[in-house]
Parts: C-alpha cells; sequence; structure tokens
C-alpha cells in the first residue's frame, strides 16, 4: 500500500531532522486546526498561534503543571511576595540552556538579562522591539501590565524583583500565561544587529521542550526534541504540526495514521470516532465560552434595549443542537460554570421573539435594521462551527426583522479586523489561561481591553470596572467572590455580549501515544508524551 504524501512528508522531515531512519525515531504528528500567525506568543492571542509556540518552545518564569490550573517552577525556582505586596522576587534556575539551531547558538545560560528584557521590550516605548511592534504586545496590553510593572530590577545574575504599582491577586498565574515566555537577550542583540527584527518573530528561540526547525505556511510546522531541556528530555524525538483545517479531513488522517492527535473534532462525527479502532477520544469540561459581541460603539447597538432584544431573538437551544451536537452547556455568564465565583443565580435572556419585537419597538427600531455577523473561519473548543451558528443567528434575527449579513475572513484578518472594531457583531470565544475570573472578566470586557480591542463589545462600564479593579486588589478569595458576582449582574443587566454556550472539550488521540493529558487551559502539550 503506497504512503501518503502527507506520511512522505513526514519521513523525510524526520530523516532530515535526525540524520537516522524514520524506524528508529519518535515522531508525534499533531494534525492542527490552522496556520500560526507567527511565533512570538507575547504578539498575539489567538490559541492556534499559542499552542504552536508558548506551548512548545517557551518557558515562563512559572508555568502550568500540565493538566491544571496549578502554578509551579518554570525558569525560576522559586520566588516570595512582599508583605505589602508590591515586590515580587524571583530566583532562577541554574542551568537553563537556550535552543541552538542554525541560526542562532547562544554563548551563555539564561540569566536575570534574559528576564529583564522579555518584559521591558513590552513597556519600554524606546525599546527597538517595542518600536518595531507597534507597541502591540496584545495580553500585556489587555491586562495593563505597563500600569502595574513600575520597574523590574536585577538583584543578581539569577535574582530578578518585580517591583509593582500595585498588589495584583492573579499576578503570579498571569506570568505562567503564554505572553510572558522568557525570550534570549542575546538572541534578541543578534537579531537587532541584523537588522531584520522580524526574525524573532519568525526564527523563535526558547528555553522549552522543542526546537524550532522549520514551518511551510498553510502546510507544516517541524520541530526537533531539545536534548538540554532543563526538565528533562521529552520522550519523543520530532514534533509536526500537520495544519489540517477540516475536522473531518483531520479525522480521517487519524483513521489513516497519518497524525496522532487532533484537536476539534466535528461534533457530528464523535460517535463514529469513539467507534473507530486504534482511537481513544478523550474529553473533559471546557474551561470556556462561546458568544456573539455587539459592537457597542456602533449606532444601532448603543441602545441596551436593541442588545437585549437580539438577545432575546436568538434560540441558544437550537445552537446547542445543531451546532455543538448536544456537548455544551449553554451559556448566561462570561464565565464557565466550572469557574470559582461563578453566579448560578443569574437569570439569562430567554428565548422570546415577542419580548424582542417589543424592545426593538421600545428602541425606535421596530421596522428593524440591516447588520452584519462575523463568522470565524476556524473551528475553536468553544465554537466548532461558526459559520453554521452565524446561520442560525442570522434566521433568528430575521423573525424580529433584524437583516444580518455573515462576514468572514482569514483568521489572523478576521482578529485583527475585529480588534480594531470594524464588525457590528462577531463570534468569538475564551479558553481560560490561567484558571482566574480576571482572566475572562477583565481581558475581555474591561476598558483597558476596549481600548486595546481584546474587548470586541469596546464596552467600558464604569461600575463594572470598579468591581474588577477591587477583585484585583484582594486576595481574600470571599471578597473576590463578591465582586465578580456583582460584575456579573452588571454585565447581564447591560449586554454587551449573547452568551452562547461552554463546550466540552474532545480530543481524539492515537492508541499509539501515552501520556497525553487533556488541559483544562485549553492548550496542547507534548513535552510529556511517549508514543509505543
Amino acid at each position: 500500500m503506497k504512503k501518503s504524501l502527507l506520511a512522505l512528508a513526514i519521513l523525510a522531515g524526520s530523516t532530515a531532522l535526525t540524520g537516522t531512519a524514520y524506524a528508529a525515531d519518535k515522531t508525534l504528528v499533531y494534525c492542527s486546526e490552522g496556520s500560526p500567525d507567527g511565533f512570538d506568543a507575547s504578539l498575539y492571542d489567538s490559541g492556534t498561534t499559542l499552542d504552536a509556540s508558548a506551548n512548545t518552545m517557551f518557558d515562563g518564569l512559572v508555568n502550568f503543571k500540565i493538566g491544571t490550573t496549578e502554578v509551579v517552577g518554570g525558569v525560576a525556582e522559586s520566588w516570595s511576595m512582599s508583605d505589602d505586596g508590591l515586590e515580587l522576587t524571583f530566583n532562577l534556575r541554574s542551568g537553563v540552556k537556550f535552543h541552538t539551531t542554525d541560526y542562532f547558538t547562544p554563548t551563555r545560560e539564561l540569566n536575570a538579562d534574559d528576564v529583564i528584557f522579555s518584559f521591558t521590550r513590552q513597556m519600554d516605548q524606546e525599546n527597538a522591539y517595542y518600536k518595531h511592534n507597534n507597541g502591540q504586545w496584545l495580553y500585556f496590553g489587555y491586562m495593563d501590565m505597563a500600569n502595574l510593572i513600575k520597574e523590574i530590577k536585577r538583584v543578581d545574575d539569577m535574582t530578578v524583583t518585580f517591583v509593582l504599582d500595585h498588589p495584583e491577586a492573579p499576578i503570579v498565574a498571569n506570568l505562567a500565561m503564554a505572553f510572558a515566555g522568557i525570550q534570549s537577550a542575546e538572541y534578541a542583540a543578534q537579531v537587532e544587529a541584523s537588522g531584520n527584527l522580524d526574525d524573532m518573530n519568525q526564527k523563535p528561540v526558547g528555553t522549552g521542550p522543542f526546537k524550532f526547525v522549520n514551518y511551510q505556511k498553510d502546510a507544516v510546522i517541524r520541530y526537533a526534541t531539545n536534548e538540554d531541556y532543563w526538565n528533562g528530555k521529552p520522550a519523543i524525538d520530532n514534533l509536526i504540526y500537520s495544519i489540517t483545517p477540516d475536522a473531518s479531513v483531520r479525522f480521517q488522517k487519524m483513521k489513516a495514521g497519518e497524525c496522532h492527535v487532533m484537536p476539534y473534532p466535528a461534533p457530528s462525527e464523535l460517535d463514529m470516532i469513539k467507534a473507530t479502532d486504534g482511537i481513544t477520544l478523550m474529553q473533559s469540561e471546557g474551561l470556556n465560552v462561546g458568544y456573539l459581541a455587539y459592537n457597542t460603539e456602533k449606532e444601532n447597538f448603543k441602545d441596551v434595549k436593541v442588545r437585549k432584544a437580539l438577545n432575546h431573538a436568538i434560540n441558544k437551544e437550537a445552537i446547542k443542537e445543531v451546532v455543538f451536537s448536544g456537548y455544551a452547556s449553554i451559556a448566561k455568564n462570561p464565565i464557565p460554570p466550572t469557574m470559582w465565583s461563578y453566579d448560578d443565580s443569574t437569570v439569562d435572556d430567554e428565548y422570546d421573539v415577542d419580548k424582542a419585537k417589543a424592545l426593538l419597538a421600545e428602541a425606535g427600531l421596530g421596522d428593524g435594521f440591516k447588520t452584519n455577523i462575523w463568522a470565524m473561519p476556524v473551528q475553536r473548543p468553544y465554537n466548532p462551527d461558526a459559520k453554521k451558528m452565524a446561520e442560525l443567528i442570522q434566521a433568528d434575527w430575521a423573525k424580529i426583522g433584524v437583516d444580518a449579513e455573515i462576514v468572514t475572513f482569514e483568521w489572523g484578518e478576521y482578529l485583527k479586523r475585529s480588534k480594531e472594531g470594524e464588525h457590528d457583531t462577531v463570534l468569538l470565544g475564551w479558553t481560560g489561561d490561567n484558571g482566574d475570573p480576571d482572566n475572562f472578566m477583565r481581558v475581555l470586557l474591561g476598558c483597558v481591553a476596549a481600548e486595546q480591542g481584546g474587548n470586541r463589545a469596546r464596552w467600558c462600564n464604569d461600575e463594572f470596572e470598579a468591581e474588577m479593579q477591587a477583585a484585583l486588589l484582594t486576595t481574600d478569595a470571599a471578597a473576590r467572590t463578591e465582586s465578580y458576582k456583582k460584575a456579573q449582574g452588571i454585565f447581564k443587566a447591560e449586554a454587551p455580549w449573547a452568551t452562547i454556550a461552554h463546550s466540552i472539550v474532545f480530543m481524539p488521540v492515537s492508541d499509539k501515544v501515552t501520556g497525553y493529558v487533556v488541559d483544562p487551559l485549553g492548550g496542547h502539550w507534548f513535552s510529556n508524551v511517549d508514543m509505543n
């Protein structure tokens, strides 16, 4: 039987990576859902991009223990906070090596200079990389980190202290997120001297379990194991990302043995996948939310009555059955029910066409209006088929006289344009980065995020913002919970989104793979897997 072109490509890639026969290598192929926008995670907020960059090649000062939201040491082996919550000190791990590639050979191990560079480039407006990227460090901006971090002090080669403007409860967990991956200051200087600053994004160098080999756009990414990884050499020799946007095609590749792990299976194929020999369908409750954001800067969406009317017009039960094949729960809050501080007493905007029509009439739009629905071109855990979801919402809104055109773009363009506020309404969603409600509510709905573009509703509410800030300034769990519950009430009353669903996450994994764990934070990790 002839090998497929993909299998031949993998064979050629594996041989090229190791110089040994394919049979002697352990090569894991992950059939990813889309192409990354780049490989410097600090520049992006797309899960597809973070999976291909941060999760493979970088470490933070702290990391999340795989499969949990527990913070563990990364390139820092320990840390401590001052009693006033204003100084966070990290003791760096000795012996951490940056990747050696065909474009960079480090002359030293990781030290405090690398940590300082990794953050100052995102906050120092005179830094060459800050200027080159026009200050567009997405998570750093959404989370207002520049107004939190006053200074990073170099105590000695292996110790750094973050001096903070104010206490912030989730600061350590936030530093385990992808944007905080530690870059090589030595490599950055080499790139800056070359004049081609894009190389930091296109030719990555980290300390993580895998190192970059090459990328063929929209086709394949190749990584080799990092033999010198401080946390132990991975069991697999090579990691291949086979970029396969169509979920059904990913499944066919799995059946043919051309890939070993795939994300975001089509809900309609789950029963078929379960029945397929050689594949285990793993699942977990998703720490996610899918939503439709109303651009509250657009004239028709400034009035909460219009937003509420559109919410009441959406049949979310139908969406749950058609788009998710029932494998989801209907969302009423901006955070998932598995997250602490979730307010189960929230009353959802029920499906009620007559009520929707009445609210539109009260808003002076009884004859309806024209708008658009932006639909994602890729599958995400919170939305496996945005086009179908948009079609269902389009039909629902037509019943109340709202004529909605469905719009889509290539994924990177979709994120860029929606960040800039070109949409009327946009389908998006979120999978938690750190297990803290702040990561959903402030990052997606806060006023700074509205300015920076992460808040696609472009909604800034003073009462909501006050609760966000109150929750940041204390580590008392009860007080934080109270603030987040109040904020959920404000959100529901103001309706900047139509909350759609929290999906169950499914991961088909080949029985040849051992050790794979479904990540509650939505990432995909391969440093802990083996193959038989």
